[in-house]
């Protein structure tokens, strides 16, 4: 287990256990919200969370349904997270903080970022969900989601197969096998898998599933960026086939203020692929808005270096 994951204490959120992880004694609080699927926080955040807590109070959970958060019964949709997410800081006593989320984790910032931008200080989403109106074989996908059996069956059949966990991240990761702790992320993904499996979990989250409707998505929220209060961070690795270009620069286009960097070299979990750069990124804009609300109001801007060419 990395350092940064080795301070963690177990609570009662919404109804059901939650891991907690907390590293750095000082600093403003941040919070890392990892994606779904087998993802887990140490699995996402383990060579991002060490960086952070040089500087800030850094706490990461495992969401529901996923490493030590178990086990959880009933449907964990929006409705639930948006009460989960309160309920959260409450317990951890932290009246604002600071969200940095990888896809399902970063539609659940943004979402909170809009229902409660006094709690929100910052946002950094890595190609968030939530983002569009339709995606590539809508009509497919919602089907395969929806079919009886089939996310279970395939929970059980990655739990079998960590040779089809590391090929598929082979392919996935921008450096496959080279990508830097590939085997403790292998490892990592497998775990998750068989407790997927273990627990007669699906392979996807509800939020996930929920949000695929057949001919259109049943989560936007596009629409609604042009009220985000929050300043945010919208970071895309370039080779990321599941959120797309277009959607990502329509997200920081409507926010106000916000910023836009795609990252080279990455794919959707940006974290494994340019984990060095990406906690530079996060570093730098944190500390500019922060430091910036703590002395005079935000004027929107941010110093961050390489931003996204296309944004306007």
């Amino acid at each position: 287990m990395t350092s940064a994951f080795e301070r963690h204490r177990d609570l009662t959120v919404g109804g059901g256990p939650i891991r907690h992880y907390q590293s750095g004694d000082s600093g403003p609080p941040v919070l890392l919200l990892h994606g779904g699927a087998l993802d887990t926080a140490e699995g996402v955040w383990r060579n991002v969370a060490p960086g952070l807590a040089d500087k800030y109070q850094v706490h990461a959970i495992d969401l529901p349904r996923h490493g030590a958060s178990r086990p959880w019964s009933g449907d964990l949709g929006r409705e639930f997270f948006d009460q989960f997410l309160d309920e959260l800081l409450d317990e951890l006593e932290l009246p604002k903080v600071a969200i940095i989320g990888l896809s399902l984790g970063g539609g659940l910032g943004i979402g909170m970022s809009l229902r409660h931008p006094d709690r929100v200080s910052a946002l950094i989403t890595i190609g968030p969900g939530g983002l569009g109106a339709k995606r590539n074989a809508q009509f497919f996908s919602w089907l395969v989601m929806r079919t009886p059996g089939v996310l279970w069956w395939t929970s059980k059949y990655l739990a079998r197969s960590s040779k089809a966990i590391r090929k598929a991240m082979i392919s996935n990761l921008t450096a496959g096998a080279d990508t830097l702790d590939f085997e403790a992320i292998i490892s990592s993904i497998h775990t998750e898998a068989q407790a997927k499996a273990e627990h007669g979990e699906r392979a996807l989250d509800d939020w996930m599933i929920n949000s695929v409707g057949p001919f259109r998505m049943n989560l936007d929220y596009l629409p609604e960026l042009d009220q985000l209060a929050v300043p945010s961070l919208w970071i895309r690795g370039e080779n990321d086939p599941l959120v797309l270009h277009p959607e990502m620069a329509e997200a920081a286009r409507k926010a106000p203020g916000a910023q836009f960097v795609t990252l080279a070299d990455a794919g959707h979990v940006v974290t494994y692929d340019q984990s060095v750069e990406f906690t530079r990124l996060a570093d730098e804009f944190l500390e500019t808005v922060l430091g910036r609300q703590n002395v005079e109001p935000s004027d929107g801007e941010s110093d961050l270096a390489r931003p996204d060419a296309s944004q306007p």
